[in-house]
């Protein structure tokens, strides 16, 4: 497992597979370019070369079988464990794993993996193929969220919550998306055949309950502390039991941001947004090709000729056809008249 961290402006790599390889130095990552090294990492391609050092080519025959990325939100360093590497961010922006998920979809449709975006504080959830059954249990809503943490067997009977209470509905709403880590980990464990198929796993986890903590009791209080350093034994134990669970071939990213430059702004466009688009373009210029027009373009252009060479020689022969030579039909009347 791969653990990749974006502590406030800091890329941090916790755990890689050795399949997965990055180099040590303080190159600087664009924020929006993250989602293209996760998708580096499990093997896909990307539309734009990504020229940044810190990722090699690794074992090209041997990708991850799993992608987590988490979110963190409200912070500007998390005191993760410095065994791994770390990268500085030139701009904090708003990304999606949008792009990998469609990837996924793309390559692995008729195997149906395990594709899951949740955002718990925004009730907000996408589950694809067998990610509907395996989860369907997990507690997406704030309702739901609240009533899972005062369960016998929730985080609450065994975390030690120091300076945070149970009876304020911001810590509560910070320890319920660490539930939501544990419950992640819990259900994939009863279901182990699904990280042993070939299929590659997607996870994209979204927390701001430290944010609200430090809103609420301020960022010098022991309450941020004590919620940033429950924070981050959750992480390292979520990244660890995912590791074991994938067999250590999983990527695991962690990204914290202080707070994001811009709003989040996702590459579907409306009707509304083309139009504009049209009218900006003073030149009336065709839109540009992707990198894939030359092969279908390729495939159209055989094909047509293939099916017009067939229709001539097909016609061609019919054509030229001796009816009481070449068609059996006339060989077998011919045959029974004179039977006859």
């Amino acid at each position: 497992i791969c653990l990749l961290g974006v502590c406030g402006d800091e890329f941090s790599i916790l755990r890689s597979p050795q399949s997965v390889v990055f180099r040590d130095g303080s190159w600087p990552i664009p924020g929006e370019r993250i989602p293209d090294v996760a998708a580096l990492t499990m093997g896909f391609s990307v539309e734009e070369d990504l020229p940044w050092p810190g990722l090699a080519v690794g074992d090209l025959f041997h990708r991850p079988r799993a992608t987590v990325l988490v979110t963190v939100k409200g912070v500007d360093k998390l005191a993760l464990p410095v065994k791994g590497f770390s990268y500085p961010i030139e701009d904090a922006v708003p990304f999606s794993l949008d792009s990998v998920a469609n990837a996924i979809h793309t390559l692995f449709s008729e195997e149906t993996p395990v594709v899951l975006q949740l955002a718990p504080s925004e009730e907000r959830v996408y589950m694809v193929g067998k990610a509907n059954s395996v989860f369907e249990d997990l507690s997406v809503t704030l309702r739901q969220l609240r009533n899972r943490l005062f369960q016998d067997n929730s985080i609450l009977s065994s975390l030690p919550l120091n300076s945070l209470s149970r009876n304020n509905e911001v810590d509560l709403l910070f320890l319920s998306e660490l539930q939501v880590l544990r419950d992640i980990a819990s259900l994939l464990s009863r279901h182990k055949h699904l990280a042993k198929d070939h299929s590659p796993d997607l996870y994209s986890l979204e927390l701001s309950g430290l944010e609200e903590v430090g809103k609420r009791y301020g960022e010098d209080s022991q309450q941020f502390k004590d919620a940033s350093q429950i924070l981050v034994d959750s992480l390292q134990k979520f990244a660890d039991e995912m590791f074991n669970l994938y067999g250590g071939n999983a990527v695991v990213e962690v990204v914290a941001v202080k707070e994001f430059n811009s709003p989040l702004i996702r590459k579907s466009r409306s009707i509304l947004q083309t139009s504009q688009d049209v009218k900006d373009n003073p030149y009336n210029l065709a839109y540009p090709y992707n990198y894939s027009y030359s092969v279908i373009f390729n495939i159209i252009l055989w094909m047509m000729i293939g099916l017009a060479l067939a229709v001539i020689v097909i016609s061609y022969n019919l054509w030229n056809m001796d009816p009481g030579y070449d068609s059996i039909i006339y060989r077998m009347t011919n045959q029974k008249i004179r039977m006859d």
